[in-house]
């Protein structure tokens, strides 16, 4: 029995030594990816200032402004939800804390909304519960370059200039620091932007080719790809750290556990030696 006992032992630790290898592995990876992401990430901000402050400079010193893209401008009645999750698991709450508050927005909203899913684990949980997916993007997020946001974002501005949607929001994860990420809710489309009363107006009046309209018409599109493309990139930082962080924990949990099996197949082993000198003590006083 103590025999049989101590090779159970022994296969549980090799298997979960094999666990830890593989876990400690994956920590590393996502380590790294997470750096490149980060830099990714920095980058894409600063771009994003440039067509967000084009837009209030539009709205600060232009009067004449397209109305369709303002808040207000009609009644909200169907949604467009953008959610953004991984395409991978193994990543501790990342996934779910997305898909939790994505399916407590869109069973709140009392029409029929419309679903975006960029990331497979988020469509396959809405297609499980029979949410219609009108549109998906299931690249590696790490890999997608801003022209390919052209191809989620182009069906959702069409969908909205031809009233077939009234409003576009979008669920990610925010990235706070490597130990913290936090999921976000931001609407794209209308804008509500405000015009900033601290801000004085030009003294001349800018001009815009061909007209205002055109180039609002130009930027819209502009911003809603950007932000698409940096709440993906966003998002895929938040998981690279998810991911190093659940598996730090895995290979900290899986340490422990070779502890303590390596501790009981100790005691097992020393309690084997003591039964096998008691039995040879007796059988010595037996012959006596």
């Amino acid at each position: 029995m103590a025999g049989s006992s101590m090779q159970d032992i022994k296969r549980r630790v090799k298997s979960v030594t094999n666990i830890e290898h593989i876990t400690n592995a994956m920590k590393l990876v996502s380590a790294s990816k997470l750096r490149r992401a980060k830099v990714t990430f920095e980058k894409t901000g600063e771009y994003f200032h440039f067509v967000t402050e084009s837009i209030e400079d539009i709205f600060n010193n232009s009067a004449d402004i397209p109305v369709k893209y303002l808040e207000g401008n009609r009644e909200i009645k169907t949604t467009c939800y953008i959610v953004v999750t991984s395409n991978r698991g193994l990543c501790g709450s990342f996934n779910s804390n997305v898909i939790k508050q994505a399916e407590a927005e869109i069973k709140a909203d009392p029409e029929a909304p419309v679903i975006v899913a960029v990331g497979s684990k988020g469509r396959d949980y809405f297609l499980k519960r029979g949410y219609d997916i009108c549109g998906e993007y299931m690249l590696p997020p790490e890999n997608i370059a801003f022209i390919e946001t052209h191809d989620v974002s182009s069906p959702i501005i069409e969908q909205y200039v031809e009233g077939k949607i009234d409003e576009v929001m979008m669920i990610y994860t925010s990235f706070v620091s490597t130990l913290e990420q936090r999921v976000k809710t931001v609407r794209l489309l209308p804008f509500d932007i405000k015009r900033d009363p601290e801000v004085t107006p030009l003294e001349k009046q800018v001009e815009y080719e061909p007209s205002i309209e055109d180039v609002f018409n130009y930027l819209v599109p502009k911003y809603v790809e950007i932000m698409i493309y940096s709440a993906i990139v966003e998002s895929a930082t938040c998981e690279h750290a998810a991911r190093r962080m659940a598996m730090e924990n895995a290979t900290d949990n899986a340490n422990n556990m070779i502890a303590d099996l390596t501790l009981f197949y100790n005691r097992a082993r020393q309690a084997a030696i003591t039964s096998e000198i008691t039995e040879i003590v007796s059988g010595a006083d037996a012959l006596k």
